[in-house]
């Protein structure tokens, strides 16, 4: 099986230090508004959920949830959480007052990889 997310060690490393200043965490990746398409790492549960929006996967045993709609158009690429110096696009996430940003990067899966994704979880009603 192919993971549909993955993270780089500084992005791993940033997880880390978060999960031991505030426990269980959770990421969210909207598809626009305040925070445009910026992960926001957040306490577990610090969001609701919306019905059809999707986990692509888990890093460091935090769920990545996302947007259906925004899911719906990134569905045929593989991310991969980074973490960059500096302030995103607002300030709900947790590692703004470290002075970092979680990004994501991403490229097209191959169709043979389009073959062996990983099965997803939705929020259905």
């Amino acid at each position: 099986m192919i993971k549909r997310i993955e993270a780089t060690a500084e992005a791993v490393a940033l997880i880390r230090e978060l999960q031991a200043a505030h426990g269980e965490l959770m990421f969210y990746q909207a598809g626009g508004c305040c925070e445009g398409t910026q992960p926001l790492c957040l306490h577990k549960g610090g969001i609701l959920k919306r019905l059809g929006d999707v986990c692509v996967g888990e890093i460091e045993g935090v769920e990545f949830w996302m947007d259906k709609d925004l899911f719906e158009y990134w569905k045929h690429a593989h991310y991969t959480l980074d973490v960059v110096q500096g302030y995103g696009t607002g300030g709900f996430s947790l590692e703004v007052p470290l002075g970092k940003t979680f990004k994501i990067d991403y490229r097209i899966y191959t169709p043979e990889e389009e073959t062996r994704l990983e099965p997803l979880l939705a929020i259905e009603s």
